[in-house]
This record gives structure tokens, sequence and C-alpha cells, in this order.
């Protein structure tokens, strides 16, 4: 699982920590993700850390590999992303912010899935999970680049679990409203409906488990945003302003 050194990525991995469990941790953050496995370890769990930034897609490929060869991955999870959107007083993100958000949120998700792919097809059989958000399900004023780039993956990972159906490989699309975790509490403004790490983990899990395409949640909110995607421009940019939101410099 990429992501994993904290918020959503944490939870999971902490919630599937359990004796005869082999977990694969990457994340950027060498500190924070040992801190995850060390969690992961006092819970019976093995595993395997890799300090990797997603971006980058040589290192990606061979520690994915090299992992895989050793030990079959049955579920994976790419989780890794970063928030972007405009600073108080700002009109438009900088060049800079919509470069890692969209590097990092669609060129890291396939970095992440490329490398295993075709031994999932050759052993039929193994789960692929692709963290969105319910931000893409619509435009964020806020947030282009953001929300550009969870609906990118979005519409990747519904084409990619039709494309694998056949083949005996499972993918789920998650769509997660607001979650408390520190990439999140960069963002200054209303956060309706938002739940822990530990319970959006659980819902993850449970849809996993049900094989679903789009795990959404809350889902009141999850519905009044694809609304809000479907609506005629002017009246989704009327509803928007219940919304709206800045993003602090902090990270």
């Amino acid at each position: 699982m990429t992501g994993a050194s904290s918020g959503i990525g944490r939870a999971i991995a902490q919630a599937c920590a359990a004796p005869g469990v082999t977990l694969a941790l990457l994340g950027r953050d060498r500190e924070r993700l040992i801190e995850t496995a060390s969690i992961c370890k006092a819970a019976g769990a093995i595993v395997e850390i890799g300090a990797i930034d997603v971006r980058d897609p040589a290192a990606m490929h061979e520690w994915l590999i090299s992992f895989d060869r050793d030990q079959a991955v049955d579920l994976l999870i790419a989780n890794a992303g970063v928030t972007g959107g405009l600073s108080p007083h700002s009109a438009v993100e900088t060049a800079a912010t919509s470069r890692e958000v969209l590097e990092t949120n669609i060129f890291g998700v396939v970095n992440t899935i490329q490398p295993l792919l075709g031994a999932m097809i050759a052993r039929r059989a193994g789960q692929i999970a692709i963290v969105s958000s319910i931000a893409g399900f619509v435009p964020v004023t806020d947030a282009p680049s953001y929300s550009a780039s969870k609906a990118a993956i979005l519409r990747y990972g519904l084409a990619l679990r039709s494309g694998l159906r056949g083949h005996g490989v499972k993918v789920s699309v998650i769509c997660p409203g607001y979650v408390a975790t520190p990439m999140a509490a960069r963002e200054i403004g209303p956060r309706p409906f938002e739940v822990s790490a530990e319970k959006a983990a659980e819902l993850i899990l449970h849809g996993l488990r049900r094989d679903q395409s789009v795990i959404a949640f809350p889902t009141f909110l999850a519905f009044i945003t694809w609304l809000g995607g479907v609506m005629p421009d002017r009246v989704r940019q009327f509803t928007e302003r219940w919304f709206r939101f800045d993003v602090t410099d902090s990270k």
C-alpha cells in the first residue's frame, strides 16, 4: 500500500495488521513509515517498508516487482495522494502545485498498479483498490487540480475493473468524503460529515470485501456531490458556495 505513513493509509494498515499477514508499506516520510510499521508489527504482522516517491516509476517498479516475487500481492492499495488548492487571497493554483498534484495523484497511481498487473493477470487473482475522492464527482473551484486528478483515477479505475473482470482481478475505486487526516487539516473551511481515519478504513475494507465498484462515503454527501457534478453549471456554481475553502502552506 502506498501513502501508508499517516492518515487513511496508516489506519488501513493498522486495521489489516494481524498474525500471518504480510504488509508492504510505502511512503515518502521514512520516520512516519517506521511508526506505522511498528504499530503493525505489534499487532503480529510481518512488515516491509519502502521510502519511495510514487512519482518515481523506476523505483516503484523495482520495489514492487521484488516484493511480489517473494510474496504474491493479494491486495494492492494505491492510496498515496496530495491535496492542492488556493492559498488565502490567491485566485489560482500555482503551476508547481498543479504539477505536484497531477503527477502524484495520477501518475503515482499508474506507477503503483502497472508493475503488478501482469503478475496478477497471470495468477488470475488479486484485488486493486484506488483511492480517489468525492471531489472526483464534481469540479472543485478551490482545488481544480485535485478534483481533476481524482476524476481521472476514478475513470481509470472503473475502466480497469471492466477490463480485468475476465482475468480474475478485482478493482474498486474508493471515494471518501471528509476524513480527519493531516492532509485534510490543511483545508480552512467547512468539512461536513467528517469521519475519523479509523472509520474510513472500516468502511473501505467492508466495501472491498463486498467487491464494490465504487466505495463512496458518507452516503448522503457522496450523493449530493455526485448530483452537483451532473447539475447545469449555473446551478452547480450557486450551490458550491457552501463548500468553499482555502489551503494553508503547512503540510
